[in-house]
């Protein structure tokens, strides 16, 4: 996502976040200076719908103006990965290491505690 609160907030004449307080508080969303400095300058995390609503009401745009989609790009899995295998085979003719149970020496083995 694309974060553009500077963008939305240029448009109408704001250039700091603290310009951005009285705006805010005039449609009920009172945040403190160092959160709207944290979305003034970084993407959010989260932001809660009604903060969004407000913050849109504020700078007069719409979610869209605010927040922009980044396509992801697609990931096509080779032929090779996209075949289904057993667990621990690595491949057809491998005959890889296989697991070897370990000899106690003659110790017998421990109980689980109850």
């Amino acid at each position: 996502m694309k974060w553009n609160l500077r963008w939305a907030a240029a448009k109408q004449n704001i250039w700091r976040p603290s310009e951005l307080l009285p705006r805010f508080a005039e449609y009920g969303f009172t945040p403190s200076l160092s959160k709207v400095s944290a979305l003034w300058s970084g993407i959010p995390v989260t932001v809660r719908l009604d903060d969004l609503d407000k913050m849109c009401a504020a700078l007069d745009c719409t979610v869209g103006d605010l927040m922009e989609a980044d396509p992801v790009e697609r990931i096509m899995p080779s032929a090779e990965q996209s075949q289904e295998r057993a667990v621990g085979d690595s491949g057809p003719g491998s005959s890889g290491p296989r697991p070897v149970p370990r000899r106690g020496a003659g110790r017998p083995r421990s109980l689980p505690p109850n």
